[in-house]
């Protein structure tokens, strides 16, 4: 599930625009996207919205379909995406999960940083208004068997004194509800728009002695983020 939420959860970072709705921003947000890093800090909820795990850690994206989730409280856990897989290791458990980027990314919201016009082939987007501070949208998945519920963006302007936001946009928060009631919500920090990545930070080896769940298979679809 962490996998899950992590693509979605990669969906907005942060904006350069001065747009006020939040669908806006989003458009905004992809246009020049080429790298962009943060921290997170991560609560998950029950379906009775009692708090249970809490992680931290930082991300980082590269284009056009490169990312990087690390865990690292309380525990370690690294998430990376090459643009052909998605390699999760736990280093606790010795246990690498290997996947298609491809299939991971299928009726994903992650799609819309690559290709805005599958957000409205995909997916429904609805202004949820103003609360807590935050612009927030809506994404629902138009699949007939949709993986989560919902999840919901919520934008602020990079200068928290500011009502208009004038031209910077950061993602503050990110609510992600399952199909079992269970919610997740992420918070973002320390945005850092197009930072030079090394490219090593994007690849991923199996250290030895390690179990590997899954099968490395060649020819997953990689995008640049404006055809």
């Amino acid at each position: 599930m962490l996998s899950r939420v992590l693509l979605i959860g990669l969906l907005a970072l942060s904006s350069t625009a001065g747009a006020e709705t939040a669908r806006a921003r989003l458009d905004a947000f992809a246009k020049g996207l080429q790298s962009v890093s943060a921290g997170f800090e991560q609560t998950v909820f029950d379906a009775n919205d009692k708090p249970g795990k809490k992680t931290s850690g930082t991300l980082a994206v590269q284009a056009p379909r490169q990312f990087r989730w690390d865990v690292s409280k309380p525990y370690e856990q690294q998430i990376v995406a090459d643009g052909m897989h998605v390699w999760i290791y736990d280093p606790d458990l010795e246990q690498v999960t290997v996947r298609s980027q491809s299939v991971e990314e299928a009726h994903s919201p992650l799609t819309v940083l690559t290709d805005l016009a599958q957000l409205d082939r995909d997916f429904a987007a609805s202004e949820q208004g103003e609360h807590d501070g935050l612009s927030w949208l809506r994404l629902k998945s138009k699949a007939k068997e949709p993986e989560f519920e919902y999840a919901d963006f919520g934008f602020a302007c990079a200068d928290a004194a500011k009502k208009t936001c004038g031209g910077a946009v950061v993602l503050q928060r990110m609510l992600f509800k399952d199909t079992l009631g269970n919610r997740t919500e992420t918070r973002f920090s320390d945005w850092q728009r197009n930072p030079k990545l090394a490219a090593d930070r994007f690849t991923f080896t199996p250290p030895p002695g390690v179990d590997v769940i899954g099968e490395v298979k060649p020819g997953a679809e990689v995008h640049p983020l404006n055809d």
